[in-house]
């Protein structure tokens, strides 16, 4: 039996945060109250927290049945918490946000107002972001040359406050930590995309779970993606060209020492270059089967995760 529709989902992941959740379930309540909404729902995905996150969740979902949540046995990141998040809502709309409280539940409005003047995905802009330097830089550096390659011009791709339709969120396939490219996914399959400046607040409570590492990780994810929208249908166009960039390489010193032969009858093998040459050739080798490998996680298997309890949750 299909659930029936309701008008907004609220989407959570949360990990180690059981100190924040009673408020957010609070601010966030308070917010969409103000809205004129048939029906909400408020899914938490608890990715797979050590500490009492998911005791609190028990709790606030006994007390409410907007409520809900999904428990991972195992911490898959935060892109399984969406995904799976993503197939349980049955909002015409969907927002997602963190559960630090960096994120402000009244965007919630503002968000849903400009979806409806025709955008298919809002995503939230952190204009005047609460986070140390060296934070704000690499992001800085990370959005400019997404937006470059995406061709979608967004200021904060990372940003975890963002409005979704259904046609959009139910749609989008997506897999290991590809969450910060849902923007570029939706942007590539000819839907409207854009951004409005939201509030952010300092942490309050624990620490960041991301480093330095989530922006060389977003990186490789920008490949991926541009690598799976372009060639996944016709991957020998992109292999092709590489190949035959690295046999032209190839040919130079080759027609060199070709040359060297037949004019002096002597070869002179220089050890740095065959070193120089074997390094390109290694490096492209890894880069395929990384490729290679991409697309077979793609076009197989994904997100196969535990689930050890569902709460208000058919």
């Amino acid at each position: 039996m299909i659930p029936a529709m309701i008008k907004l989902s609220v989407v959570v992941p949360v990990y180690n945060e059981e100190e924040s959740l009673r408020e957010l379930v609070q601010k966030i309540t308070a917010s969409v109250q103000t809205l004129a909404l048939r029906d909400y729902e408020i899914i938490f995905v608890d990715d797979g927290s050590r500490d009492g996150s998911f005791a609190v969740l028990r709790e606030l979902a006994a007390a409410d049945p907007h409520v809900k949540a999904l428990r991972f046995r195992l911490n898959y990141g935060k892109a399984a918490a969406l995904y799976a998040a993503f197939q349980l809502a049955r909002g015409e709309f969907l927002v997602t946000m963190d559960a630090d409280l960096q994120d402000d539940p009244e965007e919630i409005g503002p968000l849903l107002a400009k979806l409806q003047e025709g955008f298919d995905l809002v995503s939230g802009w952190k204009k005047k972001r609460r986070d140390p330097l060296e934070k704000r830089l690499p992001s800085k550096l990370y959005n400019f040359v997404t937006s470059l390659v995406a061709g979608v011009r967004l200021h904060d791709f990372n940003c975890g406050l963002k409005a979704y339709r259904r046609d959009v969120y139910q749609t989008l396939r997506f897999h290991g930590e590809m969450h910060r490219m849902l923007p570029v996914l939706a942007h590539w399959n000819r839907f409207r995309v854009t951004e409005i400046p939201v509030q952010h607040h300092p942490r309050k409570f624990g620490r960041s779970k991301y480093g330095f590492d989530r922006y060389y990780k977003g990186f490789l994810d920008l490949i991926t993606i541009t690598f799976l929208q372009r060639y996944t249908k016709r991957p020998l166009h992109i292999f092709g060209l590489i190949g035959l960039l690295v046999g032209l390489l190839g040919a130079v010193p080759l027609g060199y020492f070709g040359y060297q032969w037949l004019a002096t009858g002597q070869l002179h093998v220089r050890p740095l270059l065959v070193l120089g040459l074997g390094a390109i050739l290694i490096g492209l080798q890894i880069l395929f089967f990384g490729l290679l490998a991409e697309l077979i996680t793609h076009t197989g298997a994904r997100n196969d995760y535990q689930v050890s309890e569902k709460l208000n949750l058919e």
